[in-house]
Order: structure tokens, then sequence, then C-alpha cells
């Protein structure tokens, strides 16, 4: 073989080897881990650091606003391993195409998508924290930033928070497409924020977490939950990010985390000081735009969308529901009889209920306006806007929530039930989908049927706002 011939062998060698790598790979939070297993594996010596640092820097993670907080990412003397650099600069550099693809980001196993970049920045803040609990730079380099950005251009009233989107695969995820206009801050951006301020704090905090970074993402990510489900989880796990996010940050210390990312970024730019006006009006826009992103991420619970689930297209047109509601009911599913622990299994339930309800009953849809899993997930059935077939006589007058499992004898997890009865009830009267003076009835009490079980009937009886239906 010439010398010609055996540097195109070579070549096309290398560009095959790169290419198996990135099939090899999905954007799911359990393949990311294992690529970032085979770095720790093929360098022992590497510290989690290390591995940060090299990550940041395939992703081009190293801009003048991130080297005020973080070391100079190109002085790394470590590099990727060949077969892994394409795929971990597309899996950790964040962007938003002009067809609505949403790159940088990946599918976990609670059901939620997030994006790496803030994550792991988060995480690295945090190892190199001076201060145990005090982390520099923390909330601007995973959340502020992006979000100052957002509010800024959102004073103009038009919604620029929070899109969400479907993966082409829930199995084996390649392509995550936004549903709705895109965002400058997407659903996916504000995960990964959370998860990196959530986890940078524990880091600082506790430095023995972090012996090395794939430990930490799969104790946080791929925590499995036993028969007594969220009631019995551990304190940090992804599934509990809403809940630990809002006991570290409250909104008037985000509202001053970004200004400050603001006034950051404008003296990194070369522009005069902020003067001490325009910063207060300046904080006015931003607290008035963080009023949105509290109701959506610090009051609602985390809500899986029909196509996160796989949900098939409703049969026929659905009739709009006239906005606010008065009743919620309370159903279990009787069948599947049991809760599940998983999003996997929630999921599977879900497209289970609505072939039943579209194949057997003759309905247009899954009957339901929102299930509760026992995975800590609100599972969107008709959701906010469309007419359920959940309680007869009453599915325009009020949503129809279900609890999967049978609860004659037994009561779903506390968990699940303070999702439903605090957190989705405040969010749809905060929302303007449920009268403040709501009232919550069993189904039994309007249709002669055992659901939602003896168990749990007699429960809710003892929520507040269970009340007489108004005739």
């Amino acid at each position: 073989m010439d010398k010609r011939c055996w540097k195109l062998t070579l070549a096309a060698l290398l560009l095959f080897t790169s290419a198996y790598a990135e099939a090899s790979f999905s954007n799911h939070m359990k393949d990311f881990i294992r690529a970032v297993e085979q770095i720790e594996d093929e360098d022992p010596g590497l510290g989690p650091g290390d591995v940060l640092k090299m990550l940041r820097k395939a992703a081009g993670l190293n801009d003048a606003f991130i080297q005020y907080f973080l070391p100079d990412a190109e002085a790394s003397g470590s590099e990727l391993p060949a077969d892994l650099s394409e795929y971990l600069r597309k899996a950790v550099h964040h962007k938003v195409l002009e067809d609505a693809k949403e790159e940088g980001v990946v599918l976990t196993p609670d059901g939620s998508t997030v994006a790496l970049g803030p994550l792991l920045l988060g995480i690295e803040a945090g190892l190199l924290s001076k201060t145990r609990g005090r982390v520099r730079g923390l909330y601007q380099l995973t959340l502020a930033k992006d979000l100052g950005l957002s509010l800024r251009h959102g004073s103009s009233g038009t919604n620029l928070l929070g899109t969400d989107g479907c993966w082409d695969n829930l199995t084996s995820p390649q392509v995550f497409t936004l549903s709705d206009k895109p965002t400058l801050l997407t659903t996916a951006q504000v995960n990964g924020g959370m998860d990196g301020i959530v986890l940078g704090k524990e880091v600082s905090a506790n430095s023995s977490l972090l012996v090395k970074l794939s430990s930490l993402l799969n104790e946080y990510y791929n925590h499995q939950l036993d028969s007594r489900g969220m009631d019995g989880a551990p304190r940090l796990i992804s599934r509990r990010r809403r809940e630990n996010f809002k006991a570290l940050l409250l909104p008037p210390l985000l509202a001053r985390q970004v200004v400050k990312s603001i006034d950051l970024q404008q003296s990194l730019a070369g522009h005069p000081k902020m003067e001490v006006k325009t910063k207060r009006q300046l904080m006015a826009v931003v607290k008035e735009g963080l009023k949105e992103f509290v109701h959506m991420y610090m009051v609602c619970p985390p809500i899986i969308s029909r196509c996160s689930w796989g949900a098939e297209p409703y049969r026929g047109t659905p009739t709009q529901l006239s906005l606010p509601l008065t009743y919620l009911f309370i159903h279990h599913t009787h069948t599947p009889s049991e809760p599940c622990l998983t999003f996997e299994k929630c999921a599977a339930d879900m497209r289970s209920m609505q072939q039943f309800h579209q194949e057997d009953r003759g309905w247009d849809d899954i009957g339901y306006s929102f299930v509760a899993g026992g995975d800590g997930n609100i599972y969107e059935g008709r959701g906010w806007n469309w007419q359920g077939a959940h309680t007869y006589g009453y599915n325009s007058k009020g949503f129809g929530v279900s609890f999967i499992g049978d609860y004659q004898s037994r009561l779903p997890s506390q968990h699940s039930m303070d999702l439903v009865r605090e957190q989705l009830a405040s969010c749809a009267v905060g929302g303007g989908r449920l009268v403040s003076s709501y009232i919550i009835k069993g189904h039994r009490d309007v249709v002669s049927t055992a659901c939602p079980g003896d168990a749990f009937y007699q429960e809710i009886k003892r929520w507040d706002h269970y009340g007489e239906v108004k005739k």
C-alpha cells in the first residue's frame, strides 16, 4: 500500500470511528454519564475538576463571562478521547436552531429534559468554592445570565420564557424539537440551571460528594424508587429539583442575581458602570418578569406533556373549556392497579389508558385532564384548555385528576397527594384556570361509582376545599 492510499484509509477509519461513536451514544442522560465514565476510565488520574474542564473546553464554554468565575478551559492540558469529542461537544454546547431543534440537551430518567451546560458549570463552580456552601458565580453561571436576557426582552409583553418540546424517541433520543415558538430561555435550560444550583451548593458544602463526576450524576439522576415511592426517596435526586431549588433560592435573591449578571455582562463588554437610577428601573423590570418564572417553576409541579409520554392524537374536534372552572374531581385508575414508580412505566400506563379510552370506550382521547404518577410527576391528559370525559355531567365545570393505582384499601403516596392538592391546585388558581374558591370532590360524589376507592375517598374528605357540589 503506497503512502497516499494509507493516509486515505486512515482518514476513512477515523471518520467511521467518529460516526460510530456518535451513533452509539444517544441524547439520554444515561448515555452522557456512560461517556463521562469512559473518560474517567481511560485516565484514572483525572479528578472531577479535570473532567469538567475538559467538557467545558469541548463545548466552547469559555467566554469572558465564564472566565470571570472559572479558570480558562483552553489552559487544560488534558484532551478528550477522539471518539468522544464530537459527541460531547454537541451534547454540552447549547443552541436553538432555526427549525426549532434544541441542541445541548438530554432526556433524563425522571422524564425531564436538561441542558447540560448550566448543570456542569454549576457543579464546577461548587467544586472550586473556597467557602463551604458559598459559591462564587453559581447563580450567574447556571441561570441568572440567560434569565436576565429573557426578562429584559420580555419587558415588551412578549412571552419569552419556558418553551418545552418533544423527543423523536423516548428510548434512544436523538432530536429534541421545541413545541412552540423558540424562546430565549427554554425549560431545558431552566432545568439544567436548577440542577446546577442544587448540585453546586451540595458539592461546595460537602466536597466528598464529588469523588467522580459520573458517580454524582448517577446518584442524582438514576435513583431507583422503592415501593414507598417518593415518600421513601432521598433528598438529593433530580425528581426533587423544584422543591430543592425553592428551598435554596427565594425570588428576591434571584432578582438581585439577575441584575448583577446583567451589570457584569455590560462591564465585560466595556460599557460604563450602570447608574443607580438605571439599576432600579432594571430591578423593577426583572421583579415583574420573575412572576411568570416563579409561577411556572416554583409554584407549578413538573408536568409531563402529551408528546413526552407518547400520546396518540385527539380524535375529532376538542371542546374548549371556559376558564376558570369551579371543580377539581379526584379519581383513581383502578386499572392499572399499582402505582407507577418510573417515568417509563408511568408513560406506558398513560398510553395504555389512552388506548382503552379511545378503542374500548370510543372516546376521543384519554378522559382525564391530568394524571398523578407515583414517580413524582403529573402527566398531561387533555390538559388545561380542553374538556375531558372524566365526570359525567360535570366535564365542562371541572378538571378531572386521576391517581394511577387502585386505592380502595390504601392511599397514594403522600408526595403524590401533595402534588395535586397543593401544587397542581395552586398552579391552576395562579394561572387563572381554577377559581380561588374551587371545590374538591370525589368522582363518587356526583356519579354512581366506587371511584376513587374507599380509603382514598375518606382521605380527600379531609382536604381543604372539599365541599358540596353547587346545583
